[in-house]
């Protein structure tokens, strides 16, 4: 989702499958995509949580051809569009989506079954609480490799403060749909949900549109 109005974008809606949705993720996918040649691994195992249409998973798998991909998301209504935009691009790499709610550790992978190299989740907390950092850290700390990295991307607020006007202007649109949680969180509030379960965050690194990745490891 993107800090910059432009005329072109549909109301926000966050809604998987809603045309904002798809529009943003077309807008930012190309940026995501050259921060990730430079972090990810050539092979390995990657789990992306929160898929939802599976735009942004079926897009970047043919450019890491020994990279195993995983989707999921808490709704598993998204699971025959993430399936279809795999056929429609012949991602032999990408896997089944499974179910994982970030709230619900009865839903979380189990170790024993594979070990993730690399973690990713785009542009959820503007319209997901706070608390779902605890999730993440939870399930990275379960199921990361030992020098693996989760990568969280998303417009942030940095030490309870707006980066540019921009992101406020984008906060304050948020916040005027009066639905509770929404709203730009503080990246020191995922810092500190990360370090209660030895996840630590190691390099933020700005991207366009006034958005970042920022990339957690193991202590």
């Amino acid at each position: 989702m993107s800090a910059i109005p432009s005329p072109d974008r549909p109301p926000i809606d966050p809604y998987p499958l809603s045309p904002y949705v798809a529009w943003a993720g077309n807008r930012n996918r190309d940026p995501i995509l050259q921060a990730f040649k430079e972090l990810f691994p050539k092979s390995g195992n990657v789990l992306e949580l929160a898929s939802g249409a599976g735009n942004h998973i079926n897009y970047f798998a043919p450019h890491f051809p020994q990279v195993q991909f995983q989707p999921s998301d808490y709704d598993a209504d998204v699971f025959s569009t993430i399936k279809k935009r795999r056929a429609d691009q012949r991602n032999a790499n990408v896997a089944d989506p499974i179910k994982i709610d970030l709230t619900a550790p009865e839903t979380w992978p189990d170790p024993k079954d594979r070990l993730y190299d690399v973690i990713f989740v785009v542009n959820l907390f503007q319209v997901a609480p706070v608390s779902i950092a605890d999730g993440i850290a939870q399930v990275a700390a379960r199921v990361l490799t030992k020098d693996g990295f989760v990568a969280i991307y998303g417009p942030f607020r940095v030490d309870e403060k707006y980066t540019t006007q921009s992101n406020e202007a984008f906060d304050k649109e948020i916040l005027a749909a009066q639905v509770s949680e929404w709203g730009l969180k503080d990246v020191r509030d995922l810092e500190k949900a990360a370090n209660l379960h030895g996840i630590a965050l190691q390099k933020i690194i700005d991207m366009p549109a006034n958005n970042f990745v920022l990339a957690f490891g193991r202590v």
